[in-house]
């Protein structure tokens, strides 16, 4: 009789393992996520190569050459800005999002890119057979294109292909799908993930291959798997928006070879994604005029500074305890400045319901937003609009002081650029730059100061 192999019980969200089943995980809290799965034996032997396929020694850090890599870029401009410049040969991506959003998209037009330019591309699908993809392709009018598809989840078979074919990009769609015929446990399961990723990512170091990984995300929002998942990649990209919507914005979250919280920002037409170039025109071609508790921000994502309309809808609560509600925006900042308006502005919040939300469905999460925040809430409280060509930007603190922000000189430059004619900055701010001829910047050092002037 043959000797059953040993099993633990795996996370499926963190991959913490424990000898017996848990319904509770001890690591990160979620329920009902404990699988069990056969214990892969340990190999005793030591390899000498490191990642990139070279004998590995140590050596002083004087004596390390960099060799540079060209970046290749693609014709999609928003894409290469958020790999920091364009697509390094033999870097792991792996670009997250929910189902139907158009991630597979994306990756068939810089594959027909990228092949158009002179490289070797293989599409590898576990969802989809190859008519299906040629089919989308004909749909989004890929044509004079010849890169390569590979319907297959065998990790093994691809990694031959690749051997066989030396592409200079590859393309997983989805790493959930691919099983690794050493791993004992099914497709998607954490030992699964943790083991094809490891193997992509000496493929695509020891052969200079740029590797495109497509995760599936949970209901949370996060990318599926264990969160070594990212940690193993060199670049993470979210690809979010609504299905419903038009607008779909890419986010870089980490990137090794480039900043982060990089966004670009795409537009799904019936011919496939196309990027939108002046993404501050776009939040605020909608904005009515003379309409109250609306104000403007000049937000940096990244290297980019993006204006972006915050509304506001304060109304008397019929309930015992106001509500709170806030889309695009961290709610314990709106309730610190809410506080922060009662105390030092004088305005009355605490019966007052409260509904903030950044229009266009951008996330904005930096604190050079405060004031703007802090000045939508007053013009909806006071019901007063403000100017169409004002914008504010500053950090407000529990004193209600405005702080000093960084980036100030973009900022201002991209709001004259849009013809805005007043722009509310910190008074810290003023010193060390050359102000732009064609608007009034005006110093302040307090949100009451601020309030006063916004309305008077």
């Amino acid at each position: 009789m043959a000797k059953k192999k040993p099993t633990v019980f795996v996370c499926q969200h963190c991959g913490y393992e424990s000898p017996k089943y848990l319904g509770k995980c001890p690591s990160c809290g979620t329920w009902n996520q404990m699988v069990e799965e056969r214990v892969q034996p340990k190999s005793d032997s030591r390899s000498r190569v490191t990642i990139s396929g070279k004998a590995s020694k140590a050596e002083p850090i004087t004596d390390i050459t960099i060799e540079k890599e060209e970046r290749v870029k693609t014709k999609l401009v928003e894409f290469n800005r958020v790999l920091g410049g364009g697509v390094v040969p033999g870097s792991l991506v792996l670009i997250g999002g929910d189902p139907g959003i158009g991630k597979s998209t994306l990756l068939l037009q810089v594959s027909a890119q990228l092949n158009n330019d002179g490289g070797t591309v293989l599409y590898v699908s576990g969802e989809e057979s190859a008519s299906q993809i040629k089919m989308r392709a004909e749909r989004l009018e890929l044509r004079g294109t010849d890169f390569y598809l590979y319907a297959e989840t065998d990790l093994s078979l691809i990694q031959e292909t690749i051997e066989s074919i030396k592409p200079d990009y590859v393309i997983i769609d989805s790493i959930q799908t691919m099983h690794h015929p050493e791993i004992d446990s099914a497709s998607g399961s954490v030992s699964q993930v943790r083991e094809s990723t490891a193997t992509l990512m000496r493929l695509a170091k020891m052969n200079n291959i740029a590797i495109f990984i497509v995760g599936h995300v949970t209901k949370e929002g996060n990318i599926a798997g264990p969160r070594m998942l990212e940690h193993m990649v060199d670049t993470v990209l979210y690809f979010e928006g609504e299905r419903h919507h038009t607008f779909r914005i890419l986010r870089a979250v980490k990137n090794r070879f480039g900043s982060t919280n990089e966004i670009g920002i795409f537009e799904m037409r019936n011919g496939g994604l196309e990027e939108v170039l002046n993404p501050s025109q776009l939040f605020l071609e909608e904005r009515l005029a003379g309409a109250t508790g609306s104000s403007v921000v000049a937000a940096m994502e990244g290297t980019r500074p993006v204006l972006v309309e915050i509304q506001s809808l304060i109304s008397p609560t019929v309930f015992g305890n106001a509500k709170r509600t806030a889309s695009g925006l961290d709610y314990s900042r709106v309730s610190l400045i809410m506080a922060v308006l009662e105390k030092r502005a004088g305005l009355l919040l605490q019966n007052q319901d409260a509904y903030l939300k950044a229009a266009g469905g951008v996330r904005l999460d930096e604190p050079a937003i405060d004031l703007s925040i802090a000045v939508s809430i007053a013009s909806s409280y006071k019901e007063k609009e403000t100017r169409a060509t004002d914008c504010f930007i500053g950090e407000i603190g529990l004193t209600g002081e405005v702080r000093r922000v960084s980036k100030i000189e973009q900022r201002v430059n991209e709001a004259a650029k849009l013809g805005f004619k007043r722009i509310f900055v910190p008074k810290n701010n003023l010193s060390g730059w050359t102000f732009p001829k064609e608007i009034d910047i005006i110093g302040c050092s307090t949100i009451s100061e601020v309030i006063k002037k916004a309305f008077n």
